[in-house]
């Protein structure tokens, strides 16, 4: 939470504004340091707007407002630079949103850069024949098959609500979790 910081200068003193006439008034003086005190976190902050926009600089406690503006949802306990990652790919990430391209990057970036194997049941063709057959199969469904690195753990429940989010509503799935060779697995 943003808060007050005791002792904090100012970076425009009010008395340093003023006529030099002004300058040697004692009440005056004590009167706009008093003010000086008040308003250099507010003068402070809107100095520094641009690098709570920036989700390289802005504060821990700030991200899950800047995440809401680029209308994305960071799991909460996902670690400081994944969530970081997820808001700087935001805008990118609602372009490809319910394509082959778009799950699979949402899962490498969940799962700390796991390969993932998509295949989708649907397809697309041209044709100047009529009545050309349609490809694919006739329910729309997307198999997603993740192996884990050695000793990474993933998390199914998280993965599958990620899948939710990334692929159409009308599209089913399957998500497997295939074994490691060396000790890894899924939970």
């Amino acid at each position: 939470m943003r808060a007050d910081v005791p002792g904090l200068p100012t970076p425009h003193p009010l008395i340093e504004q003023l006529p030099a006439v002004y300058l040697e008034q004692d009440f005056l003086r004590r009167f706009l340091a008093a003010l000086d005190e008040v308003l250099a976190p507010v003068l402070l902050t809107i100095d520094n707007v641009p690098a709570y926009l920036d989700h390289r600089s802005a504060p821990d406690d700030f991200l899950e407002w800047l995440a809401g503006w680029v209308a994305v949802q960071p799991h909460e306990d996902s670690p400081d630079g994944q969530r970081r990652a997820e808001i700087r790919g935001a805008v990118a990430g609602h372009a490809r949103r319910g394509t082959v391209g778009g799950l699979a990057e949402a899962l490498r970036l969940e799962t700390g850069g796991t390969e993932p194997e998509i295949v989708e049941s649907g397809g697309a063709i041209w044709s100047t024949t009529p009545n050309t057959p349609l490809p694919g199969d006739a329910v729309p469904w997307v198999t997603i098959r993740l192996r884990a690195a050695g000793g990474q753990r993933l998390d199914r429940v998280r993965l599958e609500e990620l899948i939710v989010t990334e692929i159409p509503a009308h599209v089913g799935f399957t998500l497997e979790l295939l074994p490691t060779g060396a000790g890894g697995g899924a939970e």
